[in-house]
This record gives C-alpha cells, sequence and structure tokens, in this order.
C-alpha cells in the first residue's frame, strides 16, 4: 500500500509546482502557458511517471541512455520526452532509435555531438530533433557546456550544416547548491542576445531552457520558457543505479 500513497504525493507535488509556475510567469508578465515543465524523472519507476502521465502531465525528462530506452518503449507515445544533460556520440543511435518520441535534446555542447546527432537523425528518417545548446555559465571544469564565448559559433553551426537538427534554445545546468543562479541566468539571456543577432532570430524564437527544483520560479521570473523539475515532484532519487552516458 506504501506505493500508492507516494505516487498521490507525487501528483500533489506536481499540481503544486503547476501553480507555482503560473504565479511566476504572472509575476514576470508573460503567459504561463509559454513555460515549459520538464518534468525530470531519472531514477523513477515506470509506474510513477505513468501516475504523472494520467494527472495530464505530458512532458518528461530523461538523463541516462540505458534507463530512458528501457523506460520509454513502456510509456505511451504521446509523451514529449527530452533528454538533458552530456552524451557521448557513440550512445546517440541507441538513445535516437531506442526513443523515437524524443522531441528535445537538451545538451549539445559541442559541434562534434551536434554532427552525429544530425547523421543518426538523417539515418531513421524520422523528424527533425530540436536541440538546446548547452552554456557552462558557472565556468566549473568540471561540468559540460560550452564556454560563453562559443555559443555564437556553436548555434551557428547546428543552423548552417545540421539540416536535421532544429536549433530551438539555450540551456543551462548552475551549480548545485544554486549560489551562481542569478549570474548564471543574466549569462544564458546575455547568449540569447548574442546568438539571435547572430542567426537573425527574435528572441522568442529562441528558448531558455534554466531552473530547477531550487530556482525555477526565479528562472521564469528571468526568461526561462523551459523548467527542468524532478525531485520537487518526485522526491529524492535514488542513484544506486546510475549508468553513464
Amino acid at each position: 500500500m506504501a506505493a500508492p500513497a507516494v505516487e498521490g504525493v507525487a501528483v500533489t507535488a506536481l499540481r503544486s509546482v503547476l501553480f507555482r509556475v503560473r504565479q511566476a510567469a504572472e509575476r514576470a508578465g508573460t503567459q504561463p502557458e509559454r513555460v515549459r515543465v520538464v518534468a525530470v524523472s531519472k531514477t523513477k519507476p515506470v509506474s510513477l511517471i505513468r501516475q504523472i502521465y494520467d494527472a495530464g502531465h505530458r512532458c518528461f525528462g530523461e538523463n541516462y541512455v540505458q534507463e530512458f530506452v528501457q523506460k520509454a518503449p513502456q510509456l505511451p507515445e504521446d509523451i514529449e520526452w527530452h533528454f538533458i544533460g552530456h552524451l557521448q556520440s557513440n550512445k546517440v543511435k541507441t538513445l535516437l532509435g531506442g526513443v523515437p518520441n524524443l522531441a528535445f535534446f537538451e545538451g549539445v555542447d559541442n559541434e562534434k555531438i551536434a554532427n552525429h546527432l544530425d547523421r543518426a537523425v538523417s539515418s531513421l528518417g524520422r523528424n527533425p530533433l530540436k536541440i538546446f545548446v548547452q552554456v557552462n555559465t558557472s565556468g566549473e571544469p568540471s561540468k559540460s557546456g560550452i564556454d560563453p564565448s562559443g555559443c555564437v559559433r556553436l548555434a551557428e553551426h547546428v543552423k548552417s550544416h545540421c539540416p536535421h537538427l532544429e536549433f530551438s534554445g539555450l540551456m543551462t545546468i548552475g551549480m548545485p547548491d544554486y549560489t551562481s543562479t542569478p549570474e548564471n541566468f543574466r549569462t544564458l539571456s546575455k547568449c540569447r542576445v548574442e546568438v539571435c543577432k547572430a542567426l537573425g532570430m527574435t528572441e522568442d524564437q529562441c528558448e531558455l531552457s534554466m531552473g530547477m527544483s531550487g530556482d525555477f520560479e526565479q528562472a521564469i521570473e528571468m526568461g526561462s520558457t523551459n523548467v527542468r523539475i524532478g525531485s520537487t515532484i518526485f522526491g529524492p532519487r535514488d542513484y544506486s543505479k546510475k549508468q553513464p552516458n
């Protein structure tokens, strides 16, 4: 009887998050429906994801390839899946082949991975894959993401040389303790201005994926259109079975 109780808590938590998102959007003067909530379900069982799905949510995110390709086929095809984070190029075909309804790839941080994704999308004959260029806004050597100074060049490469990818915006993952949050968000916003100028896009055409469980409201107030929320919805994660990408 314990599992249904936990799952009920997750649905309640989702509704609370969506309410907080609406409030933050209103404070920012933007329409709440313009902010996408990605429920990050890594390490969580299919049964729990299904509960959130049955509550009406359709956007989910995963981080680990092997876990992702095992879980996705067990869930409805109308889910909008996001892959979040770094991916080794030799895992690209496994990911795209295993998750045909992958909608967004949040984590292109170099030309090599962009090229691999582009070729894999082409060979599978699937619709173009939307991507966010990942920017290392906190300057941590251990963190994936291109330096802010290189984001324009990488975005231009995707736009000009990867016809099977759709450049959709920029994303960042800040420090775990959230101490650098305001600076991270300001840096990503500045990157968007530069990218839009270089690519001839309006800012509305270039999304910002920033904000997680601890700072998503501030992220929305600073312009985020895509927030990635895991533990606040699903509870603490179990990393004991984590496998590298």
